[in-house]
C-alpha cells in the first residue's frame, strides 16, 4: 500500500526521505509546477507517476508513454522517479532522453504513442519542474483530466497493475530534425539570430535552422542549467534585449529565440525592435491567409484586437476566434474547430495540417517566420511589422498573488467590469463597449482600447495587458484604471514589469 501525499514536509528529515510529498496546487489548469524539494519531493513525482498511469487505464486508453526531460540538473532524476510509478500502474514507458517539449509530441506520432510525459518547468525559474502531459494526441490535458489527476495523487487512489516495460529510444532528437529539415532549403539568405538562453533548445535549434539554409549566430546557446544570462522565457526583456543586440551587432534578418523547453519562440525584427508575438501571429495569418483564403486562426484573450480588424485579413476573408489562453486550451480549440493555425501572444504557436500536427512547436513557428521572409524577398521584418495598423500594447505584466488567493482575486475584478458595465460607468474615460470574460476579463471601450486581467496558469501571478489602436496615452489610460481596480487588493504585489 503506497502512503497518502503529505502537502509539506522539512527536508533532510526521516519523513522527507520515506514519504511522499505533493502540494495541491501544483496541479494547474493544464500542467503540474513545483517547487522540487519545498512542493513536491522524489517519492511524490513516483506518486504522480503512478496517479498518471492509473487515470490512463482509466481512461481506457493504450497504457504506453513517452517521456522526456528538459535540461535542469534535477530533471534526470525526477523523470526517472516519474518512470517508476507509470511502471508500477502498467505502463509501457518510451524513453526519448533529453528532449525539447514538441520533440516528445512528436514522437507521439512517430513511435504511434498515445500518451505523452514530458518534465519540464517551461520557462520558471530555477528550483521549478512540472510535467506536461497528454492521453490523446497532439491534445494535452485540461482541466477535467488535471483535477481528476490531483484526486487520485492527493487521495492515493492508485492501482498498481504492475508489467509496465521500460524502452530508451537511441538518437530520437535525429529523428525529429529531421522531420522539420526535409523541406527545399529558403531560396533567400538569411542572417538569424538563434538565442537559447542555456536552455534545452539550444542542443537542437541552432543545426534545424542551419539545415534550412540559414546562416546562424548563436547566442546563449551552450547548455547551462544555472541560466546564467538570463531565464530562457521569449517574453522577458532581458533576453528580447540580447536577442536586440546580437540582432544590431550582427546585422542579422532577424532574431529568434527559444524558451526552457523549446515551445515557444520570440522575434526581433532586423532593426532591432522586439516584436511581440501576437502581432507575429498576425503577420503570419496575413501570409498563411494569403495562400489558404478563407482561413481560420484561434487567438487567445491576451492577443491584439487586429486579428478581428486588420484589413488584409478581412481581404483574405480569413476568420479569427478569441479563446483561453494557454497551451492546453489553445490546442483543443485549433483542433476542435479545424483552424489552420493557433497564436498566443506568448509564443505558443499551433500548426495544423498541412502546415504541423496541431501541437505548439517554437521550432515550427521559427521556420515559418523564415518561409514568410522568404516569400517575401523584397521586404525585411520591420517592413513587414510596420505594414501592420499600428496599434500601442504592453508587455504582459505579472503582478504577484498566491496561487491560493489569485482566482478569487480575478472572480472580484470580473465582478467589478460587470458592474461597471450594467451601471454605464466609464473605464478609461470611456464606455465599455464590450466585455469578454471566457478567461479572467478582457474589458474593450469605445475607441477599441482594451485590458486584460486574468490569473497565470502556471505561476503564483496574476496576467495585465493592454492595447491601445488609438494612442500609447490611451494605452496608459487603461493600464492606470485596470490598475486601481488590483490596487484594491492587497493580495496583489508588485509587477515583474511595467509599461
Amino acid at each position: 500500500m503506497f502512503p497518502t501525499p503529505k502537502p509539506a514536509l522539512k527536508p533532510n528529515t526521516y519523513a522527507y526521505e520515506s514519504e511522499p510529498m505533493v502540494k495541491a496546487t501544483g496541479f494547474r489548469e493544464y500542467d503540474a509546477r513545483w517547487l522540487f524539494e519545498k512542493e513536491i519531493n522524489l517519492m511524490g513525482v513516483q506518486a504522480l507517476g503512478m496517479g498518471l498511469g492509473t487515470l490512463i487505464h482509466e481512461m481506457g486508453v493504450k497504457p504506453e508513454i513517452v517521456t522526456g526531460h528538459d535540461f535542469r540538473g534535477y530533471s534526470a532524476s525526477i523523470k526517472m522517479a516519474l518512470i517508476t510509478g507509470l511502471l508500477a500502474s502498467g505502463c509501457k514507458v518510451h524513453d526519448i532522453g533529453l528532449a525539447v517539449t514538441p520533440m516528445s509530441y512528436f514522437a507521439q506520432f512517430a513511435l504511434d504513442v498515445p500518451c505523452v510525459a514530458m518534465v519540464t518547468a517551461s520557462h520558471n525559474d530555477n528550483g521549478w519542474t512540472g510535467v506536461k502531459m497528454g492521453a490523446n494526441r497532439p491534445l494535452t490535458f485540461g482541466l477535467d483530466e488535471i483535477t481528476r489527476l490531483k484526486e487520485i495523487v492527493l487521495k492515493a487512489q492508485f492501482k498498481l497493475k504492475g508489467s509496465g516495460a521500460y524502452a530508451f529510444v537511441e538518437n530520437f532528437p535525429a529523428r525529429y530534425i529531421a522531420d522539420l529539415t526535409n523541406r527545399p532549403k529558403l531560396k533567400r539568405k538569411l542572417k538569424v539570430v538563434c538565442a537559447c538562453g542555456n536552455g534545452t533548445a539550444g542542443a537542437f535549434s541552432p543545426q534545424v535552422l542551419e539545415a534550412i539554409g540559414c546562416d546562424v549566430v548563436p547566442v546563449d546557446c551552450d547548455l547551462d542549467h544555472t541560466f546564467p544570462n538570463y531565464n530562457p522565457n521569449t517574453e522577458d526583456m532581458k533576453m528580447l534585449h540580447a536577442m536586440r543586440d546580437a540582432v544590431l551587432k550582427h546585422k542579422a534578418d532577424v532574431g529568434l529565440g527559444f524558451d526552457g523547453d523549446g515551445d515557444r519562440c520570440g522575434v526581433v525584427d532586423n532593426e532591432g525592435d522586439e516584436i511581440f508575438s501576437d502581432k507575429v501571429g498576425v503577420m503570419l495569418a496575413r501570409d498563411i491567409s494569403a495562400q489558404h483564403p478563407g482561413a481560420t486562426f484561434v487567438a487567445d484573450v491576451k492577443s491584439t484586437g487586429l486579428f478581428m480588424t486588420d484589413p488584409v485579413l478581412q481581404k483574405n476573408g480569413a476568420k479569427t476566434d478569441y479563446w483561453k489562453t494557454g497551451h492546453s486550451y489553445m490546442k483543443r480549440r485549433v483542433n476542435e474547430i479545424g483552424a489552420m493555425a493557433g497564436f498566443e501572444k506568448s509564443g505558443h504557436f499551433f500548426f495544423n495540417k498541412p502546415l504541423g500536427r496541431g501541437y505548439d512547436d517554437g521550432l515550427l513557428f521559427a521556420l515559418a517566420v523564415c518561409d514568410m521572409l522568404d516569400r517575401n524577398p523584397d521586404k525585411s521584418m520591420a517592413d513587414l511589422k510596420n505594414a501592420l495598423p499600428k496599434t500601442w500594447g504592453s508587455p504582459t505584466m505579472s503582478p504577484h498573488c498566491d496561487d491560493e488567493k489569485k482566482y478569487g482575486v480575478v472572480d472580484q475584478v470580473v465582478a467589478h467590469f460587470e458592474a461597471a458595465q450594467k451601471k454605464g460607468e466609464k473605464v478609461a474615460g470611456q464606455a465599455i463597449r464590450d466585455l469578454v470574460t471566457v478567461n479572467g476579463v478582457r474589458v474593450t471601450v469605445e475607441d477599441g482600447t482594451w485590458g486584460l486581467v486574468r490569473a497565470s496558469s502556471n505561476k503564483p501571478e496574476l496576467v495585465v495587458v493592454v492595447e491601445s489602436p488609438a494612442s500609447e496615452a490611451r494605452m496608459r489610460e487603461m493600464f492606470k484604471a485596470v490598475d486601481g481596480v488590483l490596487r484594491q487588493h492587497p493580495e496583489v504585489g508588485a509587477y515583474n514589469q511595467t509599461i
